[in-house]
């Protein structure tokens, strides 16, 4: 483990596990740390050494300072490439792989933007980032979900009972609920959802590029889905899937919990 210090940002933490030699930079999904990704122990694990980096308002990483007006505005794209640079002062520039899950994927596919020549492999597992996710959008920037979202954030009933309703009409299934009610049930993990979803609205990767570079720089992309995600589904990737040349695509029978001791054993059946 270590930390990253970078300049009007803050401290970033991370976490190393893995039995390879291959660098891997890995991003988690929301309510979890950069350790999430231990469960791949037979899989990814024994090829690569990870690199597991926690979000704010996650683990150990710490804001310097900000405001709350700074986080509501977002952070800008070009500082997730600073965390590269502070890794490569601290273990020197070279070839690197990108991993990530759910809203992880976002900064993964940024990375992409600016280090494609650089990168040997990209792991995304049911990816946020390949296309617009509505409820994410009305909640960070729409002004009547801009007010909902900070009032149902502060509010000790409404939360429950708006994902009570949400459930109800159909919005989301019952496995997004029971994600969704175990972030918000107190108070504290209210405000670090509120935060967490704020401060990342502006990582949003450029998608056709994104495609371009790897299939110019011939990286090998391995996408994995769960078969019964509402959040992240595959179908709603296909435009960014159509776009790569040669990708590895895996739809397994899972919800959106994907990173779970049941996808490393899937991922080490795969034929090689």
């Amino acid at each position: 483990m270590g930390f990253l210090q970078i300049s009007n940002l803050g401290k970033i933490h991370f976490h190393e596990y893995g039995e390879g030699q291959r660098p891997m930079l890995a991003f988690h999904g929301y309510g979890m740390t950069g350790k999430q990704f231990h469960v791949l122990s037979q899989s990814v694990l024994k090829k690569y050494h990870v690199y597991g980096f926690d979000h704010f308002f996650h683990g150990e990483s710490k804001l310097a300072n900000w405001t709350e007006a700074q986080i509501l505005a977002g952070m800008p794209k070009a500082m997730v490439f600073e965390y590269v640079e502070e890794w490569f002062k601290q273990y020197g520039r070279q070839r690197f792989s990108v991993m990530a899950y759910s809203i992880g994927a976002n900064l993964a596919l940024i990375l992409v933007e600016e280090y494609a020549d650089l990168i040997d492999e990209i792991i995304l597992m049911a990816p946020d980032g390949l296309s617009v996710y509505k409820g994410f959008e009305l909640l960070r920037n729409r002004g009547w979900g801009k007010y909902l979202f900070n009032k149902v954030t502060k509010s000790k009933w409404l939360a429950p009972a708006l994902l009570k309703n949400l459930r109800k009409v159909g919005f989301i299934d019952e496995s997004l609920y029971q994600i969704a009610y175990s972030e918000m049930d107190t108070e504290q993990k209210r405000l670090d959802v509120y935060y967490t979803l704020n401060l990342i609205k502006l990582l949003v990767p450029d998608v056709v590029k994104t495609a371009h570079l790897i299939n110019q720089h011939k990286i090998k992309c391995r996408l994995i889905f769960g078969r019964h995600d509402e959040l992240f589904p595959k179908k709603a990737a296909m435009p960014f899937i159509n776009l790569l040349a040669d990708p590895e695509v895996h739809e397994v029978e899972l919800g959106h919990w994907l990173v779970i001791p049941a996808l490393d054993e899937y991922l080490v059946n795969l034929a090689p």
